[in-house]
């Protein structure tokens, strides 16, 4: 009694399962993907591009020069700025 108990109450599970799984189809599953925006870049100005026309971030050229403010105080080993210091804080660089 207690095998054919534990066989119905597995096949019971295993329906529910399925039952409860998220349709493949349906207004509530599909959600509009956002377009990315293409950079008006001439081929001159971005040098190499990818199919979609956006310049293609992997080479040195297209990647742009951040001119950010080289940290006063202290570096840790990794290089990065000891943000204990008041000199590596970003309040102070503002």
């Amino acid at each position: 009694m207690k095998k054919i108990f534990l066989v119905v109450l597995s096949i019971m599970m295993l329906g529910l399962g399925q039952t409860m799984a998220q349709d493949k189809g349906g207004k509530a599953t599909e959600k509009a993907a956002p377009k990315k925006a293409k950079t008006e870049a001439t081929k001159d100005e971005a040098g190499k591009l990818k199919k979609d026309g956006t310049p293609d971030m992997r080479y040195k050229d297209n990647k742009g020069k951040k001119e950010e403010a080289k940290p006063t105080g202290p570096l840790k080993k990794d290089g990065t700025p000891d943000k204990r210091y008041k000199g590596n804080k970003e309040g102070a660089a503002k």
